[in-house]
C-alpha cells in the first residue's frame, strides 16, 4: 500500500458541532488517515461550543479525486451545505468513484439531497429524519449506520463510533 489513506472533512464556518468534527477527526488520525479540513473558506472556523479548526481549503478548491473519504460535519450550521452546488458535486464523484461517503448529525441531508440515499439505509439527528425519508432513504435511527459505502451517525454522542467505523471502512 503505497502512501497512507486521506479523508476530507467537510465543516461549517460557524457553527460545526464540535464532538463531531473533533472526536471524528482524532479516531481517523489514530488509524493513521491523515485528515484535511475544507469549509465555505479557509481561515479558523468556530464550533457551537467554541472550538476552533483551522480550515486548510476551502471546499470550490477541493477535488474528491484527492482523499479515500469523505466527511460531512453536522452541527447548526452544516445546513450550509444542504443545497450547496459544490457539496453536492463533492458528495457524488466520491460516492460513483467508489470511495467512503460519511455524514454525521444534520449533515446527511447534503446526502439526501444530492440523491444519494435513496434506498440506503441511513441514519441522522432526529430533526432530519422526515427529510431523508422525503428523498428515498431507508431512515433507521441507529447511531451509526453503513450502507456499503455510506456512513451516517445520528449526532455528537456518536462521533467516536462514527470515526471508527469510516477508519475500519479505509482498512
Amino acid at each position: 500500500m503505497s502512501g497512507s489513506k486521506k479523508a476530507l472533512i467537510i465543516i461549517a464556518f460557524s457553527n460545526f458541532r464540535d464532538e463531531e468534527l473533533f472526536d471524528t477527526k482524532e479516531e481517523l488520525e489514530k488509524a493513521g488517515i491523515e485528515t484535511t479540513v475544507a469549509s465555505t473558506r479557509t481561515g479558523i472556523a468556530k464550533g457551537m461550543l467554541g472550538g476552533t479548526a483551522n480550515v486548510s481549503i476551502a471546499i470550490e478548491d477541493a477535488d474528491s479525486k484527492d482523499y479515500d473519504a469523505v466527511v460531512f460535519i453536522g452541527g447548526g450550521g452544516a445546513s450550509v451545505y444542504f443545497n450547496n452546488k459544490k457539496a453536492h458535486e463533492i458528495a457524488k464523484s466520491t460516492y460513483s468513484s467508489g470511495k467512503i461517503l460519511a455524514a454525521i448529525c444534520i449533515a446527511p441531508s447534503t446526502l439526501a439531497n444530492a440523491g444519494l440515499l435513496k434506498g440506503k439505509k441511513a441514519t441522522c439527528f432526529p430533526s432530519e429524519a422526515q427529510n431523508l425519508k422525503s428523498k428515498g432513504a431507508i431512515y433507521t435511527g441507529k447511531a451509526v449506520e453503513i450502507d456499503g459505502r455510506i456512513i451516517t451517525a445520528d449526532g455528537p454522542k456518536s462521533a467516536h463510533s462514527f470515526g471508527k467505523a469510516i477508519a475500519n471502512a479505509l482498512k
